[in-house]
């Protein structure tokens, strides 16, 4: 594992988990929160964004943890690993939840600066349907990698746990 696109619902734990599989691969983390958006939650120009994205796959090793439908076909393509936290989404939703009352008037470590955390209905609503609506899109991009992408599903704290474990002992 050189290469790891680290994807899931929010509030899953995909930067948590990315921080501490790259701690137990020494890989370096990169996370596209912190990367895509600018201060104020501002949304890049598509090719400033595509060039950054570009820039963050182009070393031999990383990890790279988010979503960014916009990009995903092309990390999946550099990628010789996925790994989706498939977390049920009530979990997601209580986390998304207690994350924003935890860094209310923050910017949290894996965001970028000037964006202070918040929450609104339309994100809670992308968080509870993410598994219906984005998952299946995701696997078929897995499938169409075939076997050139290692696709690990872990759908709760025990297989997450359980995992970064078999990674200490190896």
């Amino acid at each position: 594992m050189n290469r790891i696109a680290v994807l899931g619902t929010p509030g899953a734990g995909k930067s948590t988990f990315a921080k501490r599989l790259g701690e137990r691969l020494d890989v370096p983390v990169a996370h596209l929160d912190a990367h895509f958006w600018e201060p104020g939650w501002e949304k890049p120009e598509t090719s400033d964004w595509e060039a950054t994205h570009r820039e963050l796959m182009r070393p031999e090793s990383w990890i790279l943890d988010g979503n960014y439908g916009s990009t995903i076909d092309a990390r999946l393509e550099a990628a010789d690993t996925a790994i989706l936290l498939d977390i049920p989404r009530h979990i997601c939703l209580c986390r998304v939840l207690e994350r924003w009352l935890r860094n209310r008037g923050q910017t949290r470590p894996d965001m970028a600066d000037g964006c202070v955390e918040k929450i609104d209905i339309e994100f809670l609503r992308y968080t509870w349907n993410f598994a219906a609506d984005k998952i299946p899109k995701m696997e078929r991009k897995f499938e169409r990698q075939g076997e050139e992408l290692t696709v690990v599903r872990l759908r709760s704290n025990e297989e997450r746990e359980a995992f970064l474990e078999r990674l200490r002992d190896e």
